[in-house]
This record gives structure tokens, C-alpha cells and sequence, in this order.
């Protein structure tokens, strides 16, 4: 038996939190917002994909944001994007400490940090 790769990763956000996970993970990242099961639509939150990449956001009462733990998303054009989050007000944090890897963190409007890492960058690739 073998994990042959990885469906989703969850996230965590406040209550009443999906408007503006909305417009970050939709408008912003770009990501498609994809129906949930109608069995867990009163649950709150929101699902997002592009490509085969999919991200879960649920609803946590007592929300603690995932600093050190994070999603890395593989990225067109990490310099675009970088910029287009910047012009709306987020902040991103170039990192070069991986060699050959263009990186940048950021986080998301309830704290949590997201990694950029720009595609095709050779050291982060994985076959």
C-alpha cells in the first residue's frame, strides 16, 4: 500500500469568516470556490481548487490561526501575484532560503500563514 498523493489540505477560520476567505482565496489567489456536499452546508466555510491543488476551509469556534503550520502553493507567476496581493494591502515576505526556489510568505485575512513558492523552480519540484 502507498499514498499516491494528496487531495486536499484544511485550514481553519473564524465564524462568519467566509466573505473575506472569499475574496482571498477566490479573488485575490485566484482559486475556483467548488460546492461542498449539500450534507455539509450548514456547516460553514468554503472549498477552493485549481488544478488538481484543493484547499478545505472550515469553521472553528474557539479559531486559532495556523502560524507555523501551512498550505505551499504552487504558483504561475509568483512576482504577479505577489504585487496583486500588495496592491490590496497584504503583506508578502520574499524568502531565499532555499537555493534556487523563488518563495514568499504570506497570510490570510484570519492569520494564517500561506506559502507562495513560484512553479518549476527546480529544488521544490517534485516528479
Amino acid at each position: 500500500m502507498s499514498i499516491v498523493g494528496l487531495d486536499h489540505v484544511q485550514l481553519a477560520i473564524p465564524p462568519d469568516g467566509e466573505d473575506r476567505a472569499r475574496h482571498f482565496y477566490g479573488a485575490l489567489l485566484g482559486l475556483e470556490e467548488e460546492p461542498r456536499p449539500a450534507s455539509m452546508a450548514g456547516r460553514g466555510g468554503a472549498w477552493f481548487r485549481s488544478g488538481r491543488a484543493r484547499l478545505h476551509l472550515g469553521v472553528e469556534a474557539d479559531f486559532r490561526p495556523a502560524r507555523k503550520a501551512h498550505p505551499a502553493l504552487l504558483v504561475e507567476d509568483l512576482a504577479d501575484l505577489s504585487a496583486r496581493l500588495e496592491s490590496a494591502g497584504i503583506e508578502v515576505v520574499p524568502n531565499a532560503e532555499v537555493p534556487g526556489c523563488r518563495r514568499a510568505f504570506t497570510h490570510d485575512p484570519f492569520g494564517n500563514r500561506i506559502e507562495l513558492i513560484q512553479d518549476g523552480d527546480g529544488s521544490m519540484q517534485r516528479g
